[in-house]
Formats: C-alpha cells, structure tokens, sequence
C-alpha cells in the first residue's frame, strides 16, 4: 500500500502516524516490549491524547527473531493463521545507556534510546537491516480503514528475491508486490503462488505472518526501503538469518514445513491429454503406444478437465460416453506400467449431481444471507467447496477415494485461486485471511489422503496455487503460459523466485499451455523441462505427443529423458537434500554462489541441484549466453571445459544445450534409462569431473525410499587419486578429461571422455598416478 506523497507529505485523504521514540520498555523471560507513542513524550502530561504503537520482541526459533507490532491489541481476531513450528528460544535482553538489546544467539535487534524511533536488526555484528524514524506507521487510508506498515532498509547493492512464484523480474527492487493469489497467467503480475517472504543478497529474509493480502513496496515507493503493510491492527513479521542464503532458506523451512518427499517416479516423464483436447481411451492409448514404439520411457499418464462430462466440473465421474469401462481402461494402462493422474478442483458446477448434494448439506462456502456462493465464471452456477467444515471434507474425500480405489495414483490440483471475499465460512474464517489459505486447506486434503491411501513415501500432487506452507505438499507447476520464448523464460524467473520462497520441487507445461507451440519451441523447452525437477508434457488446444513435431522432437524428447532416467540416482540424492533442508532442487545462481556478485541478477541459468548447472536456450537461433562461476566446469553432454568467471556465447543443436557439470563433484548415472524406479546402487557408473590437489568429495546413494544405501569419496593428492566406496557390488568411474593412468586395484579402459575404471568390490581403495 501506497501511502506517501514524495519524500515528506502523505497522500490526500491518508492519515499516517509514526512511533516518535522508545518511552519504555518492559521484559519477560521471553520477550521484550517496546512502547512507542505517536508523539514525543517528554513528560506524563504529553501521555495525554494521543496513540501509540507497540512492539514485542521475541525468539520462536534459533536464527529467527519476531517483531509483533500493533496499535490496538483488542481487535478480534478470526483465522486462518500459518502452522507455524516455534520451539522458543530464551533470549538475551540488555540494557545499556544507548539501546534496548534483544539477542536470539548471533541474530539481534537493537532499540535506540533518545529522541527517535530506530530499530537496528544485526547478525554476527553486522547490520543487516532497520528500521529508521517515520518507517514503522499506523496508517489510516482513505476509505479509513486501518492499516499497519513498516519500512526497512536496503543497503547500497542490495537486492530482493522471493516473494512467491512471481513471473515479473526475477530481482524484486523497483517492483510493487501485492500477496493475493490470481488465476493470471504467466504474463502479467499476478500470481498463483503469493508467499509473504523475501531474501536479501546480505543473507537475510522477512516473512510477513499474515495470509491476508500483504503488500510490499520493494525500493519503489522508497527507493531505499522495503516497504510492507497488512491490514487491521496488528503486523507480525520475522527477520531470519543465516550464515549463507540457503541457511536462511533452511530456517525459514524449519519454522514454516519442510517439503515431502515426492516418489521417485514422479521424476519420470508426465505426458497429458491437453485441456480441450477431443480424447478417448483410443487417443489415450494412441498417445501411450506411440510413445513405447518410439522408445521414449513415460512414467505417468495425466487425464485433463475432460474425462469428467463438459459443465460438470466437477462430478468426479468419468464420461461414459469417451470412457464406458473406466476400471478396465485404468488398469489396461497400469499393466503397461503407467501411473494415472486426473485433474481436480474444488469447485462443483450446478449442474453436476454433487451440487444438490453440497447444497442440502451445507458444504459449500456461502454468501452472508445464507445462501450458496456461486458464479458463472468457469462453470455455469459454480459453487466452492467448504473446507472448514469437516463433514464438507469427508464427502470431497470420499469423491476421491472412489477414484483412487479404481486405479487414480495421483490429483492436478488445480485452481483453489478464484476464492470470494464476500462470503461466509463454516469455522466463521475471515474471508479476506481465507482468500491465500485457501489453497493450503484445499491441498492438505487431497495430500492427506493420497498418504493416506497410497502411503506416505507415494503421495505427490501436481498443485497450481499455494501459500506459506505449501511447500509441504508437491509438486507445482507453473500455470498457464504461452508457447514462446518469452513465455517460457517468465516460467523460468518464476520458478526460481518460488524456490527462493521455500519451495523444493517445481514443474511447468513443456511446449506452453497455449496454443501456437511451434517444432523448435517444442524441442527447446523439452530440453528445459526435462532438467527440471520434474516434468510434464501439456497444453490448451493441442496434443503434446512428440511426433506431431518432427522427427527431430521425437529424438529430442527420448534423449532428454533417458538421459534424466540415467541420472535418477542424482536427482533422489537431490530430492532427499530439498526434503531434508528446504533448498531448491531448481536453485538460482545466487543461491548457489552468494559469494560471485556476477551471479546475482542472473534468471536465465540455474543450477539443478549442487553439481549441474543448466542454461535453457531462449531463440531460434539456438544460442545461449550464460556466466559459469569460478573452476574448471564441463558440459556434461559434450565434454567440452569451460574455465569460470567468465560469461559464454555458444551456439547448439537441438541435442545439446549448456547442461555444465561443477568442478570436483562427483555425479552418479544408474544403469536403466526406460523407467524412473529401479536399483541405484547396481552397476552404476560415476562420474569424477576435475578433482583439484587436495580436495575430497563424496557423494550418497540414496534407495527408493530416500535411505542411503551407498557412498563413494574421492581425494586427490598431487598426482594421486584415491577413490574409496561403501555399499556397492558392481560400478564404475569415469575419470574425465583424465587418460593414462595407471591402476593400483580394478580394470582400466579408454572412454571416450577419459578413463572409466571397472570396479567389482563392495569396498576398495584404488589408486591412480596420473
């Protein structure tokens, strides 16, 4: 919110009032509180007439410190409210001649004494950020509603992340950002996924604990704040810190949820129907065998909003007239070895059977007089699921229990954005909180279920929308972007904001939503997609099968996800690290190297995990400029090395794009290439990529279940490098770029990118004289 007329007025019809001063304090064991009156008050008679803002310091996790900041504290309160995990931590409180200090471990707050409201946020002794005089304000608007906001500082250099899956600049300074999920696309500055939280480059974050509609200023309305308001009375917001960005990311994971591990085989390749798409059991197979007879693995098959009847949306009932044995038509696919996917939402149509249903049991949200919510937007006298009440989330539970029971693996929960403020809710939620938590309440219960009924190491969604918290049920997917570059590159930006906002796992539609995907379209973002973290091929009016893009696309898409399958045993290793940590398996650049103010407002590049860096190409003309940091990296495809710290122009053909391995990692390939599930620990061949003097690396195995199974670790010094494992019967390791060795234990041959090493022992010390 908007409230300054330049640097000193206000705007007309606003009313805005300041903290002038800390007058006193008061101390628990937990908490410290600050009172701050609107005016200076240098003595009892000036505590006549006038307001005062009030501050509460406290420590609901290590590396976190909450400032609670209200006018009037007697204001009712109606949910939701964020899970949020505090294990409270008692803090240091001192007092000295200048300052107030609060102090969670090395994170701490300093409130000045004197004339002047300031408050100063520090970690390790360095000033991250503060609040300054006229920055905290108590602001009446001019349809006089009240509002809470706060200001802080931006540093020279400084730049912001995060903020949710915001497909506008990937940098947020210069933007306005409003925390209010909308069904927009991929083009404008809406967003599905609103999440109150942003990073810094200086290594901190701000999550604003509110799912009301927040909105931040970002170094536009002051060009050197972050400015930040919620509704009503009241604003609870946290610093969080950390020792580097993906520290910070983990706290702020560990006090909102850690993501699920999603199944391995929803790494595989998703193919869908479409949207519109004019499909039966004969197309479905068409697409399956199609896909078989050009050896191309697909692992899950995604039924779009049409295997329900057209205006019953939804009726979770197949369409007898394109599916008349659905049992049967599920099962004959699951025999070739496919998972079923069928899309979801929460809104019933008027006319499907469920609606009188929902209607005569009251499981429908509704309008203040009693009765149903209900639109025409979408479907023909909509109406919207009631999960506050608990018998509503039975019955949509049991729709879907029907379905898994028949053969379903998994729900596209789509939509949960399109959510009225002018209704009522069983629980009696405030609307407007309700409006972003929605989407929360709406994946938890399908997430629930499908733990429920498939277990709790096979449930994964194919989710659009999302608030804090939301990360706890993957995957999402991007939304519905066009079939361009430009579209395609806004999907990128938005999801690496969106796994700086604490969200692991993220997807998007290969080829674009829309229609108009054109052969080289198709190839390039296949190459993108299938070096995402997981991976779908899906449109509006057109089929996503390969073939209807050349030959070339049919080559394409098997090499990319062969070469994705090879790879399983990295991206469960991976996948286990995002789950256990919060960070991103599709990480920015900054994230990764905080370090090389060169990588700070790339967007066009990101690292998959620790070890691979990827640079989508964006142009016809098949190039692609991008920066590798500091070493020796190597195109993983190609073989070729490139020296860091320098930016690359390269052209490529459709085979190939830059897909870099790090410097001294090591990279594990499995032994099959046809399906996404199968033993990572057997006959696996490991890459080693340019072990400098005197390093060690290592790297895990991980099972189906995310347990480690095996390890290897390999050191080098001077010219000597010795490699040592645990766990595996059989494997090999490919020296690249690395010939003429001579082997102390194991067999040598020629590669063609270096020296492969056979191995057959369990646990073996090898040694190789370069």
């Amino acid at each position: 919110m908007k409230y300054s007329n330049g640097g000193w007025l206000v705007k007309d019809g606003y009313e805005v009032n300041y903290p002038a001063h800390i007058y006193t304090t008061k101390s628990t064991e937990d908490t410290l509180i600050l009172y701050a009156p609107f005016r200076y008050t240098g003595h009892k008679g000036m505590s006549l007439d006038g307001g005062m803002m009030t501050i509460e310091l406290t420590a609901p996790r290590s590396g976190i410190v909450g400032v609670k900041v209200y006018h009037y504290k007697g204001m009712r309160h109606l949910g939701p409210d964020f899970e949020l995990q505090k294990d409270y931590v008692q803090p240091e409180i001192i007092e000295s001649e200048e300052a107030y200090r609060f102090r969670n471990g090395d994170l701490a707050v300093e409130a000045a004494k004197g004339e002047q409201f300031h408050l100063k946020f520090y970690y390790k002794g360095e000033l991250l950020t503060e609040s300054r005089s006229r920055g905290q304000a108590y602001v009446i608007n001019d349809q006089k509603e009240p509002f809470i906001s706060e200001q802080l500082g931006l540093g020279v250099g400084e730049l912001i992340y995060g903020l949710g899956e915001r497909f506008s600049p990937f940098v947020k300074n210069g933007q306005t950002v409003d925390i209010w999920n909308e069904d927009g696309g991929t083009g404008t500055e809406q967003a599905y996924k609103n999440i109150p939280f942003y990073l810094s480059n200086r290594g901190y974050g701000i999550f604003v604990d509110s799912p009301d509609k927040v909105s931040f200023e970002v170094a536009s309305e002051k060009v050197s704040k972050v400015q930040f308001s919620v509704p009503g009375e009241i604003m609870q917001y946290y610093i969080i810190a950390g020792d580097n960005l993906k520290e910070v990311v983990e706290n702020y994971t560990d006090f909102t949820g850690k993501p699920a591990l999603p199944p391995a085989w929803s790494y595989g390749l998703w193919l869908s129907t479409s949207f519109l798409t004019d499909y039966d059991e004969e197309t479905v197979n068409q697409f399956v065998d199609g896909m078989s007879e050009r050896d191309i693995p697909l692992e899950v098959f995604h039924f779009d909003c049409l295997w329900m009847e057209e205006f019953e949306w939804c009726n979770f009932t197949w369409d007898k007239r394109m599916f008349p044995e659905p049992e049967k038509m599920l099962a004959r696919l699951k025999e070739k070895g496919l998972k079923i996917c069928v899309w979801i939402n929460p809104y019933v149509g008027q006319k499907s059977p469920l609606f009188d249903i929902g209607m005569e049991e009251g499981y429908f949200i509704k309008r203040a007089n009693g009765d149903v919510w209900q639109w025409d937007k979408w479907q023909a006298g909509l109406a919207i699921v009631d999960f506050t009440n608990p018998e509503a989330v039975q019955w949509y539970r049991s729709e879907l229990e029907r379905l898994l029971d028949m053969g379903v693996d998994s729900f596209k929960t789509d939509f949960g954005e399109r959510i009225p403020t002018d209704c009522v809710y069983h629980d009696g939620s405030d609307p407007h909180r309700m409006h972003n938590y929605y989407a929360q309440i709406y994946n938890e219960v399908v997430f629930d279920l499908l733990k429920e009924k498939k277990g709790e190491d096979q449930a994964v969604l194919f989710a659009r929308s999302a608030t804090v918290g939301g990360q706890k049920f993957p995957v999402h997917w991007g939304g519905d972007c066009t079939s361009d570059y430009p579209s395609m590159a806004e999907s990128l930006r938005a999801g690496l904001s969106f796994g700086m906002s604490g969200f692991g796992y993220w997807s998007h539609d290969i080829g674009g939503f829309e229609t108009g995907c054109t052969p080289d379209i198709y190839k390039r973002w296949t190459q993108f997609g299938l070096l995402s973290s997981h991976s779908r091929y899906h449109g509006s009016w057109e089929y996503k099968v390969p073939w209807l893009y050349g030959e070339e696309a049919v080559d394409v898409s098997r090499k990319f996800t062969k070469l994705k399958l090879r790879l399983m045993p990295y991206f469960m290793k991976e996948s286990v690290y995002t789950h256990q940590t919060g960070v991103p398996m599709m990480r920015s650049m900054v994230l990764e190297f905080p370090e090389d103010l060169s990588t700070h407002t790339l967007d066009r590049q990101y690292m998959l995990g620790n070890d691979l860096l990827v640079a989508p190409i964006f142009n016809e003309e098949g190039t692609a400029d991008f920066y590798v940091p500091k070493g020796r990296w190597t195109n993983y495809l190609t073989n070729e090395v490139l020296e860091g710290e320098q930016w690359y122009h390269q052209q490529y053909d459709y085979l190939h794009l830059p897909l870099l391995a790090r410097p001294n990692s090591l990279i594990v390939e499995g032994f099959r290439d046809d399906q996404a599930e199968y033993d990572y620990t057997k006959d696996v061949t490991i890459h080693l990529f340019e072990l400098e003097a005197g390093k060690t690396v290592a790297t895990s195995i991980y099972d189906l279940s995310g347990r480690e199974a095996a390890n290897i670790k390999a050191s080098r010094q001077g010219e000597k490098i010795t490699l040592e494992s645990k766990g595996l019967a059989t494997y090999s390791v490919v020296l690249r770029n690395i010939s003429n060795v001579s082997v102390d234990s194991g067999n040598a041959e020629n590669h063609e990118w270096g020296t492969k090493v056979l191995l057959s022992e369990e646990k073996v010390v090898i040694s190789l004289t370069i």
